[in-house]
């Protein structure tokens, strides 16, 4: 058997193995079973990077596995599955492994003594398996089988502690929120089936190319696949699960707005670019590039930690998303990477402080305090010294500084946009809002660091009893923060300002993969990109830094006053502050006209169908059922077969007088009869 498809089944179903053995026994296994999980999830990064060795020791652009079989075949029609191993599977396999192990080890003491500890690391494990379907998926079958399994595992941690109504509606609103994005990705993967006749991803490549599928047709099944990613890469419109999902454990919003869930939609839309038309790109890279926009407006006047998170996600995944729009897909793609490891970093880090908040309130006896509140926070940095440099140096790459990871990407993205508009000599909407979520990401990512962990205490006693969190909880900090320094994606290459390294060379845009004319030339893309990347470059420097000294004025100087300017622009705050009252809009045109509708419907259903028709059907047969009973009763048995009983009782009872036993009567009877025969006789 083929060495790579060894690993990947592997990769693939151990994850499944501890789940199964974690839901059924997990709970009479020695500390509950958590160490199957651990040893699954751990064995399949150990295989991973197996994987990605040997992919860097090749180093071959174009290496492609591709492993099928036969899942369904009738007359009509052969349904096949299986697993695409390149250079893009590896690294995202290896993505996957790194974030998914660092949230089982950092949930052992996050998740301690929790009354389902057991049931979490079940559903840690069935999410892993889930993502790395997606990733392996050489069809829209068993990716569609595996997104969906995303979905509902996701529903599962968001909502973990249920009890709360916050948790248990947060989860429910991601199932459905997502729900509305597949409805459109279904549609575009079966738009693809019934003009094509298969779901395999090289024949639908194939198939698009031979101008099976063309125009309008096309367009409307990429926009199909795309709504898939709309939902499940929180895009606006259905953005607004995301920042709700904040619900679930910390460990759990790493794992969803790192690497994996939020992940698949930008995942799937670099797999099926090669048949994006030119009007779907359009539309992804306007629909990307507002999200990155509106996302970090809002980020500016959260207050809760996570919250800052959530929407700083939303405005990340925003890029990717305006980078494959503009047909830099490799670049989005080389920003998921990156993102993951500074992003989930900077969750480790808000659930430490988080924790610490905890840990102080609980000694204090302190029930009420929000401890995601960074208002009740402050001058964390000597209590929390590992917390506070790992969230500053993922503050950092997510700011695009020079020396961190996010520079290369952020910079890469930003070039891809001004290459677009060079190119075309329109879209230019697209640079305020790329240029301008930058400036915004820099000052609220330092907003946050400052009010965390900076300045005088804002709660004194609170601050007394902050410590440094766990060992098993730093491990993951120090990992992550490690992989945030840009020289870990430019290697052999040393200059961070070059964005030269393994990846771009081993993920390049090749002509090969974009079939037919659909998209414009891949080397003219990549030509626009590299005349566009030093003035992008500095642009993106400036803009950063104006954010970052804009958080430092405010938040640690305090020489610019933010309430003063919160009264100034007091429109604007309060627009921001109550996230553009998106979710009220939603409640007033959607949620509650729908409640009403199904109010009525049960109304209808209830009240008149079930009321006059179902039952008064049954009080009918019901009345039938008793002339048919009296008809039965009183009128055939008692009128003709009881009558004819009492009838043929009567007659045996008069014969009955007759059978005296005495043979004088029986001689006389006799006589009497032969009498009445002489004289009928004679007649």
């Amino acid at each position: 058997m083929n060495i790579f498809l060894q690993y990947t089944l592997l990769i693939y179903f151990l994850p499944l193995i501890a789940f199964g053995i974690q839901i059924f026994v997990g709970k009479r296994l020695p500390r509950q079973g958590d160490w199957v999980s651990i040893g699954a999830v751990l064995a399949t990064l150990v295989l991973s990077i197996a994987l990605f060795a040997g992919m860097l020791l090749d180093y071959n652009p174009t290496f492609k596995q591709n492993f099928s079989f036969t899942w369904l075949e009738t007359a009509n029609f052969k349904i096949s599955m299986g697993f695409l191993v390149d250079n893009i599977t590896i690294i995202m396999l290896l993505v996957v492994a790194i974030i998914s192990s660092a949230s089982h080890i950092y949930s052992l003491k996050y998740m301690e003594g929790d009354s389902r500890y057991s049931q979490y690391y079940a559903y840690l494990s069935l999410f892993t398996f889930s993502m790395n379907g997606i990733v392996l998926a050489n069809s829209m079958m068993l990716l569609y089988m595996s997104w969906e399994l995303v979905g509902l595992s996701s529903y599962l941690l968001i909502g973990f502690w249920f009890e709360k109504d916050s948790a248990s509606n947060a989860g429910k609103k991601a199932f459905l929120t997502n729900r509305v994005g597949d409805i459109g990705f279904f549609i575009g993967i079966m738009s693809l089936f019934t003009a094509i006749g298969s779901f395999s991803y090289s024949d639908i490549f194939a198939g698009v190319a031979a101008g099976k599928i063309t125009g309008t047709l096309l367009t409307l099944a990429g926009i199909g696949l795309f709504m898939g990613a709309v939902g499940k890469s929180a895009q606006f419109p259905l953005h607004i699960w995301l920042p709700d999902a904040m619900e679930g454990p910390t460990p759990v919003s790493a794992l969803i707005h790192a690497a994996t869930m939020v992940a698949a939609g930008v995942f799937m839309m670099v797999r099926v670019f090669p048949i994006l038309s030119p009007d779907v790109l359009i539309i992804v890279a306007y629909i990307g590039g507002f999200t990155a926009f509106f996302a970090a407006t809002i980020a500016i006047t959260r207050t809760d930690i996570k919250q800052v998170l959530a929407y700083s996600t939303l405005s990340q995944l925003g890029y990717m998303i305006m980078a494959i729009g503009t047909g830099a897909y490799t670049v989005a793609f080389f920003h998921l990477a990156i993102h993951a490891m500074f992003k989930a970093n900077l969750f480790y880090g808000a659930g430490s402080v988080i924790h610490g908040m905890h840990h102080a309130l609980h000694k204090l006896g302190d029930h009420k305090t929000d401890a995601q509140d960074m208002r009740n926070m402050g001058g964390l940095k000597s209590k929390m010294p590992v917390t506070y440099w790992a969230m500053v140096i993922s503050s950092l790459a997510i700011s695009g500084v020079p020396l961190f990871s996010g520079f290369l990407s952020k910079d890469a993205i930003l070039a891809g946009t001004l290459a677009l508009v060079n190119r075309t000599g329109s879209h230019h909407l697209l640079l305020f809002f790329g240029f301008g979520a930058a400036l915004i990401t820099a000052f609220y990512m330092f907003r946050m660091i400052f009010l965390t962990f900076h300045n005088k205490p804002n709660k004194p006693k609170i601050f007394e009893h902050m410590k440094e969190s766990p060992t098993a909880m730093l491990i993951p900090l120090v990992v992550l923060s490690t992989l945030s320094i840009f020289i870990f994606y430019t290697l052999p290459n040393v200059n961070p300002l070059s964005g030269q390294g393994w990846f771009t060379h081993l993920v390049a845009q090749h002509e090969s993969l974009v079939p037919g004319n659909l998209n414009p030339s891949v080397y003219a893309i990549e030509e626009s990109i590299h005349h566009s990347h030093f003035p992008a470059m500095i642009t993106s420097l400036i803009v950063a830094g104006l954010g970052l000294l804009l958080a430092w004025l405010m938040y640690f100087k305090k020489l610019i006053s933010a309430e003063v300017w919160t009264k100034r622009l007091r429109p604007l705050y309060t627009l921001s502050f109550n996230r553009y009252y998106i979710d009220e809009l939603y409640d007033k045109i959607i949620y509650q006209p729908f409640l009403k509708i199904a109010d009525w419907v049960a109304y209808l259903d209830w009240d008149v169908y079930d009321k006059y028709f179902i039952n008064g059907f049954g009080r009918v047969t019901e009345w039938f059922a008793k002339v048919v009973g009296i008809a039965d009763y009183d009128g055939l048995d008692q009128g003709i077969v009881d009558g004819f009983g009492r009838s043929t009782q009567r007659l045996g009872n008069s014969l009955k007088k007759i059978q005296t036993g005495k043979i004088q009567n029986y001689v006389l009877y006799a006589a009497f009869a032969i009498v009445i025969l002489l004289i009928l006789q004679m007649l």
